[in-house]
C-alpha cells in the first residue's frame, strides 16, 4: 500500500479536530471555574466519573480539602460540585482519547509500513508534544491546590499555547501530505507571514494571560479603557517594577492584549496587500481571504467580549476565533512556503 496515503491524512486531520474540541472544552472549563474540581490525577481509573452517591460524596470531600472550596466555594452543595466536575472530567477524558487516537493508529501505520521516514519522525514529535501538553495540564492544576485558589496564569498560558502549537504542527504535517508537490516560493512574503504568525502566537499567549488573571472583567469599554482613557493609570501602577504590570498586572495585561490585537490586524492586512501584487494559486488566494475574514470576525468578537465582561458563550467563541485564525495563518504560511 502507498505510504503517506489518505488514511494517514484523515488520521492527522482527525487529531486536529479533536485538539480543537479539547481547546473549546478547556475554554468552557476555565470560564466556568471548573478546572480545580478534580484534585487528583489517575490516568486509567480517572476516566470513569463517580457512579453513585457514595463516590460523589468522596469526590466532594476531596474537593473540600483544597483552597478553592475553602476560600471561594464553601457555599457549594453536591449539585454545584457536580456541575463544575463535569467540565473538568470531560476535558481530561478528551485528552486521554486524543492520546489513544494518535498512538494506536500510529502503531498500526508503523507496523503496516504506511509511513515514510519523514512522517515517522514528524509523528514522534507530535506524540511528544501531546504528552507534554498533558503534563502541563496537571502542572497547571497543581498551582491552584496550594494557597491561592486559582491556577498560575503562566502555567495556563503554557498549557493553552502548547495545545495551539500541537494543533499547528499536526495540521502542518497533514498539509505536507495533502500538498506533496513543491513549487517556487516568494521568500519575502513567506518571511512576512512567519513574522505575522509569531505576533499572532504572542497575542494568543496574552489572551491566556487575560483569562488566567480574570483581566477581562475590568475596563469593560472600547476603544478606550475606563474613564475614557487610552491607557488607564492602573496599567502601570499595579505592580513594581513597571514591566511586571505587562506580565502580572490585570490592567497591564489587558492593555497589552488590546494593543497587540491592532498589530495582528495590521500584519494580516499587510499579508493581504503584499499577496495581491503576486500571481497567486487557488489555495494561496483562499488563504489570504480566510485571514482577512478571520481577523475581522476575531477583532469584533474581542471587542464584544470585553464590552460585555466575558460571558461564557462569548469568551468561548472568542477562543474559537483565535483557533480558526491560527488555522488560517498556518494554511496560508504552508501555501506560501512549499
Amino acid at each position: 500500500m502507498k505510504k503517506d496515503n489518505k488514511k494517514v491524512i484523515y488520521w492527522l486531520l482527525t487529531g486536529c479536530v479533536l485538539i480543537f474540541i479539547m481547546v473549546v472544552v478547556g475554554g468552557i472549563t476555565r470560564l466556568t471555574h471548573s478546572g480545580l474540581s478534580i484534585s487528583s490525577y489517575k490516568l486509567i481509573s480517572g476516566t470513569i466519573p463517580p457512579m453513585n452517591e457514595v463516590e460523589w460524596h468522596e469526590a466532594f470531600d476531596l474537593y473540600k480539602q483544597y483552597p478553592e472550596y475553602q476560600k471561594l466555594n464553601n457555599h457549594f452543595d453536591l449539585e454545584d460540585f457536580k456541575d463544575i466536575y463535569f467540565w473538568e472530567w470531560l476535558h481530561r477524558v478528551i485528552g486521554r482519547f486524543i492520546g489513544v487516537v494518535f498512538f494506536i493508529p500510529f502503531l498500526y501505520f508503523l507496523i503496516k509500513k504506511q509511513l515514510t521516514k519523514s512522517t515517522i519522525k514528524k509523528s514522534i514529535v507530535l506524540l511528544i508534544l501531546g504528552g507534554f501538553q498533558g503534563f502541563l495540564g496537571w502542572y497547571m492544576v497543581k498551582s491552584g491546590l496550594v494557597d491561592n485558589p486559582d491556577v498560575s496564569h503562566y502555567r495556563l498560558a503554557a498549557h493553552l499555547t502548547t495545545a495551539f502549537i500541537t494543533f499547528t504542527a499536526t495540521f502542518w504535517v497533514a498539509l505536507d501530505l495533502i500538498f506533496p508537490k513543491k513549487k517556487d516560493i516568494e521568500k519575502g512574503i513567506r518571511n512576512f507571514i512567519r513574522i505575522s504568525l509569531v505576533v499572532l502566537i504572542i497575542q494568543i499567549i496574552y489572551g491566556a494571560f487575560v483569562a488566567g488573571l480574570d483581566a477581562g472583567f475590568i475596563h469593560n469599554h472600547w476603544p478606550m479603557m475606563s474613564e475614557g482613557k487610552f491607557m488607564h493609570e492602573t496599567v502601570y501602577i499595579e505592580q513594581q517594577p513597571v514591566y511586571k504590570n505587562f506580565l502580572e498586572g490585570r490592567s497591564g495585561v489587558q492593555f497589552a492584549h488590546r494593543i497587540i490585537a491592532y498589530f495582528v490586524v495590521a500584519f494580516i492586512i499587510g499579508i493581504w496587500l503584499k499577496a495581491r501584487r503576486l500571481i497567486l494559486t487557488k489555495y494561496q488566494l483562499i488563504g489570504i481571504n480566510l485571514l482577512l475574514v478571520g481577523v475581522t470576525l476575531q477583532f469584533i468578537l474581542g471587542v464584544l467580549t470585553i464590552i460585555y465582561a466575558v460571558p461564557v458563550w462569548l469568551g468561548v467563541t472568542h477562543q474559537i476565533g483565535a483557533f480558526l485564525l491560527l488555522s488560517a495563518m498556518t494554511f496560508t504560511l504552508h501555501r506560501f512556503s512549499k
